[in-house]
């Protein structure tokens, strides 16, 4: 097998992996979830505790009032287990011209109020459906996860979301659904799982404004899933077999802070998963400007995770 490092790669190449000037703030609110997904990088799950404070929120609140972004994107672990979620997503209201929540579904139910602050201030979700085969999602998330998934997805739907009125236009609500794959593959073209999966929710009733599918990182629980399987050196090979050297340029770490629970920053939700902190500063609180446009930023820290952002049509 292959192994040649990813930082190797691509040097041979002859490409470099760069910050760009940032339009993303990402904020992952801990790592507390109702489920504990098969494919989960972060190891998010019920028993785990790390999860972030209002002192931490109030620096990323100053961190988007001082440094503009183009989109806050909130994610987790479960976003929805975080008390202090509706704090955080007032103090960010207004500072960016589109935001996201990123959701599992299920962490939705009972959370009217959340729902209601949500609407009323245009957020858009990121919704995870691994697929829309009730085998392979109850396989990965648990029994009983892929009807109560739809249901949710319906109920979503008849609240305002994914009817079209997205923030294209002049509003916000846009419902975007993510699925991973179900196994030790890659996913498929994203324009056939999309057509699969509104062929599947046509059937339900259900509308979503579009669907991004990303190859698994071999992190967490899914590294561990992919030893105990036999699958893991096949799975990283056949990762760096698909190596795209188009796709580095447009890569989403390049354009990303992501912050962590507990205020460290990061180029990306999977360099959190490692504890590489951000090429620009290791804390929230020390960011204090985006460079000017056109500067050179500084390298990315990579490791060999970094191949399933750029197999195929890479994650970007």
């Amino acid at each position: 097998m292959d192994a040649t490092s990813f930082a190797d790669t691509l040097v041979g190449h002859g490409l470099e992996l760069r910050k760009s000037r940032p339009d993303t703030l990402q904020v992952n609110v801990g790592y507390a979830c109702n489920l504990a997904c098969r494919h989960c990088h972060l190891e998010a799950g019920p028993q785990r505790t790390e999860i972030m404070g209002r002192e931490v929120m109030d620096e990323v609140v100053a961190l988007a009032r001082r440094a503009p972004f183009a989109l806050a994107d909130i994610t987790g672990g479960a976003p929805e287990l975080n008390p202090d979620l509706p704090y955080l997503l007032e103090g960010l209201a207004g500072l960016t011209p589109r935001r996201i929540l990123r959701t599992n579904l299920l962490a939705l139910e009972g959370r009217d109020a959340l729902l209601g602050q949500l609407a009323a201030g245009g957020w858009s979700l990121g919704a995870s459906l691994p697929a829309t085969n009730q085998g392979q999602v109850d396989g990965v998330r648990g029994a009983g996860v892929f009807e109560k998934s739809l249901e949710m997805l319906a109920r979503l739907n008849a609240l305002g979301w994914g009817q079209g009125r997205g923030a294209g236009n002049g509003g916000g609500l846009e419902l975007h659904l993510v699925s991973n794959p179900a196994g030790a593959f890659l996913p498929p073209s994203q324009a056939a799982a999309a057509k699969t999966f509104r062929q599947a929710l046509d059937r339900r009733g259900i509308a979503f404004d579009s669907l991004m599918t990303f190859a698994n990182v071999p992190l967490g629980r899914f590294r561990k899933w992919l030893a105990a399987s036999g699958t893991l050196e096949s799975y990283e090979a056949t990762l760096r077999e698909r190596f795209n050297p188009a796709v580095v340029c447009g890569l989403m770490c390049r354009g990303i802070l992501s912050v962590g629970w507990d205020g460290r920053l990061y180029d990306c939700d999977f360099n959190q998963a490692l504890g590489l902190v951000s090429c620009v500063s290791v804390l929230v609180s020390d960011y204090r400007e985006h460079p000017p446009e056109g500067a050179e930023g500084p390298l990315i820290p990579v490791g060999d995770h970094c191949y399933a952002c750029t197999a195929g049509s890479g994650f970007t």
